[in-house]
């Protein structure tokens, strides 16, 4: 195999190995997101507890940068404190250390299954957890397809005469090494990807284990820099706490690299061959980071609280303000008008949708402070409604086509209904969540998960949406409609699983059985809402009935 060819295969194994990662974390995230965002923001039960599930995210989404950027977005807007956030991304750097044990060994017995069961369960399937699960079975045997097509691409390289030089020289050159392996990592944006690849390239015997610990190493800096560089635009709470666990590991990487090469490492016993060892130097250098970092993440906060000062900042509603989408330098054009207007009514809705995610900590927590900044971005909604209204009004004063003239009136009555679900949270949510902090209501163990899952849907159904009034997508529009109905017999098994619970006598049940049907019946309500940017795209294209009822004979 020529050395082009072995590039090649390299490149594209390198890019299946990349985009088969990203699959398996989109498939989770799709999948139980909600969930994943409500458990990071609720983590502030003790450090290690905090750790542990920072590893269980991670693993989950088989990436610790994905945790740092939702635990980021969370520490913005005051969710999670920037010590838990630290706590929690040692936690996570264990997690992606796990999920390349698990990558390493040799599964291939098991791609096709994993292929045939996937992909039936991904085309087949309608629910939503199913399919998410099918892509998650397809990125897991991409993942390993892209491994064995790796080692396959390196085997020559063993052969190349260049390579023992390249290779004698990483090794005596450890600093180098070291920074080739955090510019590798940083390029690729995956340190699971990087590690991967190093540890198959020294399974090949390509790289000796000198030069792999130092990249190896590398990568883990690398790994923390990609965090700092995703959020380079956040507000400074959110660049604090990947700024924090860079310092971690930029500090731990060092001091490790330092021992590996002046004090050694019994490598005999920490695997049996070079790529268990490097394998296993990973998971052994993320747990003993973890170990010595937990006691430090205090001191480590005020540190980097000190160095990154507060910036004066608006809060979430005035950070919202300055972006209206509206133009009336295009009203002459009415295409450009409707995009405008689109792209502004997209704003609205992503406004609603964050005024609608903290709406179950509310109800465990009754955070006053919080609930003010739900009702301000309400005010901000209804600007937008009005200045939406108004804009429509002026551009259907042109001349449009009848498409267009249609796309006007289903663009205003979007803005009426999310307007609408504004006022569900800010009027019937918010209350609810009070009064039941204020009477000290506890819910059932039951009937929180109902409520929990319910809520889970309707924020996934709100991104559902929101892609929907994007892509004018026919196939996303029949599933946002199919999510609907779901979402109906959800709440009438909600419904009825609670009247169980009140004939069974549970105490829990008869006092919070008004709030937790009340609750329901809002979620379900913004839901429908929500659901409404389907039914012009549905009915343009002749798939919408006129009515659910059956002909009367």
């Amino acid at each position: 195999m020529t050395m082009l060819m072995i590039l090649l295969h390299l490149a594209g194994a390198t890019m299946l190995l990349l985009y088969s990662v990203r699959m398996v974390r989109t498939g989770v995230e799709r999948a139980s997101g909600p969930a994943l965002r409500r458990a990071i923001s609720g983590v502030e039960r003790g450090r290690v507890l905090t750790a542990a599930v920072g590893t269980l995210i991670a693993v989950l989404l088989q990436s610790s940068t994905a945790t740092a950027v939702l635990a980021s977005g969370f520490a913005v807007s005051g969710l999670v404190a920037l010590t838990t956030g630290l706590a929690l991304m040692l936690g996570a750097d264990i997690g992606t250390a796990l999920v390349v044990q698990v990558l390493s060994f040799d599964l291939r017995w098991l791609v096709p299954v994993l292929l045939a069961a996937g992909g039936w369960i991904f085309l087949n399937s309608s629910a939503r957890a199913m399919k998410q699960g099918g892509r998650i079975m397809l990125g897991i045997a991409f993942v390993l397809i892209a491994l064995t097509m790796i080692s396959e691409a390196t085997a020559p390289l063993k052969e190349s005469p260049f390579m023992p030089v390249l290779a004698s020289y990483l090794s005596a050159d450890y600093v180098t090494a070291f920074l080739a392996g955090l510019a590798f990592t940083f390029l690729i944006h995956s340190s699971v990807a990087a590690v991967l690849m190093i540890a198959a390239f020294t399974g090949q015997g390509v790289l000796p284990i000198e030069a792999s610990l130092s990249l190896l190493l590398g990568a883990n800096a690398g790994g923390a820099l990609i965090a700092v560089w995703l959020t380079r635009g956040m507000p400074v709470a959110g660049r604090r706490l990947p700024a924090g666990n860079l310092v971690f590991r930029f500090a731990g990487a060092v001091a490790a690299l330092m021992i590996v090469r002046f004090v050694g490492l019994p490598l005999e016993q920490i695997g049996p061959n070079p790529m268990r060892q490097v394998i296993n130097v990973h998971l052994l250098f993320n747990v003993v980071l973890a170990i010595i970092c937990l006691p430090l993440v205090g001191p480590a906060a005020r540190l980097v609280q000190t160095v990154m000062a507060e910036e004066a900042e608006p809060d979430a509603a005035a950070r919202l303000r300055p972006a209206s989408a509206l133009d009336r330098n295009v009203l002459s054009n009415p295409g450009q008008a409707l995009a405008s207007a689109t792209r502004e009514v997209l704003r609205m809705a992503e406004m609603v949708e964050v005024m609608t995610r903290p709406v179950m900590e509310l109800f465990e927590n009754g955070n006053q402070q919080e609930a003010a900044r739900v009702r301000a971005l309400d005010e901000e909604v209804n600007e937008a409604h009005t200045a939406i209204k108004l804009y429509l009004a002026e551009v259907n004063r042109g001349k449009l086509s009848a498409e267009e003239a249609e796309r006007s009136m289903g663009l205003t009555s979007l803005a009426i209904d999310l307007e609408r679900a504004g006022d569900v949270v800010t009027k019937k949510l918010i209350p609810l969540a009070l009064e039941k902090n204020k009477k000290k209501i506890a819910f059932s163990g039951d009937g929180w998960k109902e409520l929990t899952d319910v809520h889970d849907r309707v924020m996934t159904n709100m991104q559902l949406a929101m892609n929907v009034l994007v892509s004018d997508d026919v196939d996303s529009a029949r599933q946002l409609i199919a999510e609907k109905d779901r979402m109906r017999g959800l709440e009438r098994a909600s419904h009825d699983r609670h009247l169980e619970r009140l004939t069974g006598g549970s105490a829990e049940s008869v006092a919070s059985s008004d709030i937790h049907l009340d609750t329901v019946r809002a979620l379900k309500e913004i839901n429908t809402l929500f659901a409404s940017v389907a039914v012009p795209i549905l009915s343009r294209s002749g798939q919408l009935l006129e009515s659910r009822l059956v002909a009367a004979k």
